[in-house]
């Protein structure tokens, strides 16, 4: 799996130099599964592209991986979802000018059945222990992204290390595959809301429990630091990351749905530079 991820990602950076070549104008953006799976860049980026005439190459990999390109300076932004990790990489000096852009939230997904009796519960601490206690499959992206990041901090703060259990499965995918997954296993998951909302191949799945203040999932857009080189696109990055906080990208991120639902909140106030 780590293989294929790597396989994809040279690719798509392949396919971005040859554009580039071809004398196209687009940034680089690294971001996450969730955003890309969701359909979310689908609606925003030819948007974008109508109001600035520049494109957007999504690299979508899980937010560690999207953090450590930035780190390498292969991309020119970033549109990742873990608030830690975003600030280490400005304040190590790999990025700059963080910015809150939108907001969903995670939900806990599970089989019908619900074997763990999670089904309703507002508190994501309580739903894990449960979870644990009955001893049900649990899949896990286990790819160091936003989502997983977010799925270890609940388990710790459930007082629990559920690695090395035999009901854990530890996947290395994305958002996409790990539903998938725990729908052939009729598995336990965590997941974002917009990936579930797009996600076709439910089976048995359904939300469990949602609604804990913890299961709260911010977006930050950041500037790769030009100072990684002169290959860095700043000043369309830097387009880029204006026009998402700027009342258009607001609107577009506002307006996408799926079956009428909004899956992404624009934050409350756009930062000023």
């Amino acid at each position: 799996m780590i293989l294929r991820r790597t396989f994809l990602l040279a690719t798509a950076l392949l396919a971005s130099h040859a554009a580039a070549l071809g004398g196209e104008r687009f940034i680089t953006l690294a971001s996450t599964t969730s955003t890309e799976q969701s359909g979310l860049f689908g609606h925003i980026v030819p948007r974008f592209r109508q109001d600035t005439g520049v494109g957007v190459r999504v690299v979508a990999v899980g937010t560690g991986q999207a953090l450590a390109l930035a780190a390498r300076g292969d991309a020119d932004a970033l549109l990742v979802h873990d608030r830690a990790g975003e600030e280490k990489l400005v304040a190590e000096g790999h990025g700059l000018d963080r910015r809150d852009v939108m907001y969903n939230d995670f939900v806990l997904i599970g089989p019908k059945a619900d074997p763990a009796g999670i089904r309703g519960l507002k508190d994501a601490k309580e739903a894990l222990r449960r979870i644990a206690a009955a001893k049900a499959p649990f899949a896990s992206r286990g790819d160091d992204s936003g989502t997983h990041r977010t799925e270890l901090r609940l388990w710790r703060a459930a007082g629990l290390d559920p690695k090395g259990e035999p009901s854990y499965r530890e996947l290395g995918s994305g958002m996409g595959p790990a539903l998938n997954t725990a729908a052939g296993l009729d598995a336990y998951v965590l997941s974002d809301r917009a990936t579930w909302a797009a996600f076709k191949n439910r089976q048995q799945l359904e939300i469990l429990a949602e609604g804990d203040p913890t299961l709260f999932n911010p977006y930050g857009s950041i500037l790769v630091n030009p100072a990684k080189g002169a290959h860095i696109k700043a000043a369309d990055a830097r387009r880029w990351h204006e026009w998402l906080t700027s009342d258009r990208g607001r609107a577009a991120i506002a307006s996408f749905r799926i079956d009428g639902e909004q899956l992404f909140f624009p934050s409350a106030v756009a930062p000023r530079s």
